[in-house]
């Protein structure tokens, strides 16, 4: 499939909200949507990395809008949402879930949730229900989940998804937390279908890109072994325009199938132009991701939507 940013169809009237969208996969997305003729809602944690991206995104003639978004933190999660609502008269065609941390050292969201579960996950699917109205008020609408080769060394505990009574792996959270996003955007689209809401649930991944993740990664372990690896891994990654592929894909091509999965058709989908993606047996077990549903709504305290 040789898809590219070119093939990506017209935007205008159209609203997206990318999270994450300050560096790397997500501010390029934010730029490349905008600059098809969408409005772009940037969901960010730091206010000044936001207004950066939003000027950047302006400066290429793109419309774009800040919104102050920490994923760690459910009330800001739900500020967020309530604000996207408000400013789009609950009109979202796309929320593109991108943001994430990897592989950092022990420690706990604003919830008391462990970081990587709680931020990757759980803070993506608390936005993606409470955002539901809005996207349902918008034909053809996409809710694209941002998934990782990671997922599969990834293993789902349910009973213990914050690491409190086993020891903590910083790549095994990440791994789960990959994982969960992928359980999650299938279990959406179950949901959506027999719903018959005109809503798609889609994921993807970037194969091995050179994003920011490994350089904040070292720096979060304070590891001069995991600088080095970060800057090796920067040597033999692809872009970030490359890598953004997949997600723009799932976000806007015509052919996208729902509860799809996509990323790099290169060797291993480490590189490559976007295409249906493999992904583990874990991935597709439906019981574990109902359980993953149901566990969600008991941590996050957010109804599901839709039920």
């Amino acid at each position: 499939m040789k898809w590219t940013e070119a093939d990506i169809p017209d935007q205008s009237g159209r609203t997206a909200l990318v999270t994450g969208a300050n560096s790397g996969l997500g501010l390029r997305t934010a730029r490349v949507l905008a600059g098809r003729g969408a409005l772009v809602l940037m969901g960010c944690r730091s206010p000044e990395r936001g207004r950066d991206a939003v000027r950047d995104v302006l400066a290429s003639g793109g419309r774009a809008e800040l919104v102050a978004l920490d994923l760690a933190d459910l009330s800001s999660v739900r500020a967020a949402a309530e604000a996207v609502r408000e400013r789009t008269g609950d009109a979202v065609d796309l929320l593109i879930n991108n943001a994430g941390v990897m592989a950092v050292p022990p420690g706990l969201t604003a919830d008391g949730f462990e970081r990587q579960f709680g931020t990757n996950h759980l803070g993506h699917a608390a936005l993606t229900w409470l955002l539901m109205p809005a996207l349902r008020g918008r034909p053809g609408a996409r809710v694209v989940t941002v998934s990782s080769l990671a997922h599969r060394s990834g293993a789902l505990d349910l009973a213990d998804p914050n690491s409190t009574t086993r020891p903590y792996s910083s790549w095994g959270a990440y791994g789960q937390s990959k994982l969960a996003n992928l359980l999650f955007a299938r279990e959406l689209d179950r949901r959506l279908r027999a719903a018959g809401a005109d809503v798609t649930s889609v994921a993807a991944h970037p194969g091995l890109t050179n994003t920011e993740l490994s350089a904040n990664m070292a720096r979060a372990h304070r590891s001069r072994f995991l600088d080095v690896g970060s800057k090796v891994v920067g040597l033999i990654s692809q872009s970030v325009e490359r890598g953004t592929l997949p997600q723009l894909y799932a976000a806007t091509a015509a052919e996208v199938r729902p509860g799809a999965y996509y990323g790099p058709d290169g060797f291993r989908e480490v590189r490559g132009g976007p295409a249906p993606a493999s992904s583990s047996k874990a991935s597709r077990d439906e019981s574990a991701a109902r359980a993953l549903w149901d566990l969600t709504a008991e941590l996050t305290g957010i109804t599901p939507d839709p039920a």
